[in-house]
């Protein structure tokens, strides 16, 4: 009967991939939910709107000269490469009001008392309240301009709740982390716990630490590759899976941050099994002939 010989930096590696692309899955999973959060709230944010009343009287030219003004600046939210700066004339702001309440006012009145505005969308990078109300007085500087304004209590909503978010979602990665290590560590550990005779033997022999090293170490490197490549194929079919389910979370895709999102997965799958490789090898070199029974 031949008897198995084992090889040198060879161990039961099912377990430790699977555990590795297990660990790597929630990662990705927690890695599309800060992805989809951070879209959304860009979207959120580019929703906020800034409205600019103009003086009566202004031609048409007055107006173009104030909407000049607007296309220069950073706040101003773009979107496939035109600025969103929509103008609204008084008589279709007395025509939607009319039509929303049934309020026959300009009649009632004999004059239309409302404004020609612009309305300007702003960039998610200006969505912090102090700097809007910088850009109000900005606006307000202009000739021809009347009264800037904006909703300053949901730009404070939208602020305070995706800080919180943001805080949560922090303090859940650090945790995250910290078990995702551990599982990874006790996973190589138990593993290379069949390789401490042989580590020993080549010890005895006279190889030297980082001889005995290498073949753990490149082999953990590899088999965590391999875990972030499948979690990344189970994220990809979990993610299309999704999007037939709940059509809208097409638009919180970026395919440019999924693609880091999985380049990460790789490198840190493989940086964690090198890592807990070398400390789980290290640690039977360390030990003492009665520590290994």
């Amino acid at each position: 009967m031949a008897i198995k010989r084992k090889t040198l930096g060879s161990y039961p590696f099912f377990s430790v991939i699977f555990s590795i692309s297990m660990a790597l899955f929630v990662i990705g999973l927690f890695g599309l939910l800060v992805i989809f959060t951070n879209n959304l709230s860009s979207i959120i944010k580019e929703n906020i709107e800034i409205h600019v009343y103009l003086d009566h009287g202004l031609n048409h030219l007055d107006k173009q000269n104030v909407l000049k003004r607007f296309y220069n600046q950073d706040y101003v939210a773009q979107k496939n490469d035109t600025k969103q700066i929509f103008f609204i004339s008084k008589d279709t702001a007395a025509a939607r009001f009319t039509r929303e309440t049934g309020e026959e006012f300009v009649r009632f009145l004999g004059e239309n008392p409302l404004r020609d505005a612009y309305r300007i969308k702003i960039n998610s990078e200006f969505s912090d309240k102090i700097l809007l109300r910088r850009i109000k007085n900005e606006i307000s500087n202009i000739d021809g301009v009347y009264e800037v304004n904006f909703t300053e209590r949901l730009v404070d909503s939208i602020n305070k709740n995706f800080n919180k978010i943001s805080l949560v979602l922090m303090g859940f990665a650090i945790l995250l982390i910290i078990v995702i290590y551990i599982l990874i560590n006790s996973s190589i550990k138990l593993a290379l716990f069949s390789q401490r005779f042989l580590i020993r033997s080549m010890q005895l022999v006279g190889a030297k630490g980082f001889f005995i090293q290498i073949p753990f170490l490149l082999r953990a490197f590899l088999h965590g590759i391999i875990g972030g490549i499948l979690a990344s194929i189970l994220l990809y079919g979990l993610l299309q899976y999704s999007y037939t389910q709940i059509p809208e979370l097409i638009f919180l895709e970026n395919i440019e941050q999924m693609l880091y999102l999985f380049v990460i997965l790789l490198l840190f799958g493989g940086l964690i099994g090198f890592f807990c490789s070398y400390i789980a090898v290290n640690k039977f070199l360390k030990m003492s002939l009665s520590e290994l029974y």
